[in-house]
């Protein structure tokens, strides 16, 4: 069999909105020492594939990082087999708090230097040296203590639409930025409690290592993220102290928490949390538009990109020549559009 997908985009998605089951979205991590990461990775792919698996999952040889949808005939068979990879089995499964099953529509496993891009080069640094895992009930006994630091280690436009109250923000688009600025923003708080989050554990994990590598003495992470802590605290009866939405980095681009709404539409500034990408192909900007907006600038962030995505579809990849992605491709933009 092929190790990966040659069917068109357009077909997969197709193919999604036909299908007559459900799908349940789950992301897992685990940090581990994989001596071959291609070979593990065309397993997995080879494993997943005839479970109908789709989503994305990177595999490096420090771990694992999966954000994936399953079919819920298939959930069991799925966890069963995970669990036959020795640092796999009984791992956490985090289950998406607000899931309509349309999460990915393709299965896609690829190899990175690391699970997360950390830019952390000190060949000292271990993984091994983590902060201690906080739980939902634990997170809320710890935050009612004023003296208590809350760190939010997601991007700026992941805080933007949804965050724990009080939590501080680290205004950055990428983690490997973010590990130095924390440290420098924290400094004189090197003995406080200092309790770090992020979506699904994997980011907050590390950087908590980082903290520690770097002098702090009481660091915790938020055990299995938003997601988890989400879960748990319905479960178990606790109120939820996050407000708003949590971002997801699928098709869904958030799940809603509470009905909080905190941020507000990049284009005319009306409440707003729904995220999307401009549907002009030289652009796709990541960014917050209202239904409003969204029918007046016909899912564009700006009329330069309304006039540009109405012409004809050659035209447009005429203009599109010789453009630096880097340039056009971004993925947020913090000031107001």
């Amino acid at each position: 069999m092929a190790l990966h997908n040659r069917v068109s985009a357009a077909e997969l998605k197709q193919r999604l909105a036909q299908e007559v089951f459900k799908r349940v979205t789950i992301s897992f991590y685990q940090y581990a020492k994989i001596p071959d990461p291609q070979v593990f990775r065309d397993q997995l792919y080879e494993s997943l594939f005839k479970l109908d698996v789709f989503g994305r999952i990177y595999v490096a040889h420090e771990g694992i990082n999966a954000q994936i949808s399953v079919p819920e005939h298939h959930f069991e068979a799925f966890r069963q087999q995970l669990y036959t990879i020795d640092f796999l089995n009984g791992i956490r499964l985090n289950i998406a708090v607000d899931d309509d099953g349309k999460s990915f529509f393709v299965l896609k496993i690829k190899v990175r230097e690391k699970i997360v891009a950390d830019g952390i080069a000190d060949p000292t640094f271990d993984m091994a040296n983590r902060g201690r895992y906080v739980n939902a009930a634990a997170f809320n006994e710890m935050t009612n203590d004023p003296d208590t630091v809350i760190v939010d280690m997601r991007n700026h436009y992941e805080y933007e639409v949804g965050h724990f109250e009080g939590a501080i923000e680290v205004p950055s688009d990428t983690f490997r930025d973010q590990l130095p600025m924390v440290v420098d923003m924290l400094t004189d708080k090197k003995d406080r409690n200092i309790i770090m989050y992020c979506t699904g554990g994997i980011r907050c994990e590390k950087a908590s290592a980082y903290m520690l590598h770097n002098g702090f003495k009481n660091v915790f992470h938020l055990e299995g993220g938003i997601i988890e802590y989400t879960n748990k605290a319905k479960q178990q009866g606790l109120p939820i102290k996050f407000k708003g939405k949590n971002f997801v980095f699928d098709d869904r681009l958030g799940e809603r928490i509470s009905d909080d709404i905190i941020s507000q539409c990049h284009q005319c500034g009306a409440p707003c949390d729904t995220h999307t990408n401009c549907l002009n192909d030289g652009c796709h900007l990541l960014f917050i538009q209202c239904e409003s907006c969204a029918a007046k600038y016909n899912g564009c962030c700006s009329e330069a990109c309304q006039t540009t995505h109405a012409l004809p579809p050659e035209e447009q990849a005429e203009m599109r020549k010789g453009v630096e992605k880097g340039l056009m491709f971004n993925k947020s933009r913090r000031k107001k559009l």
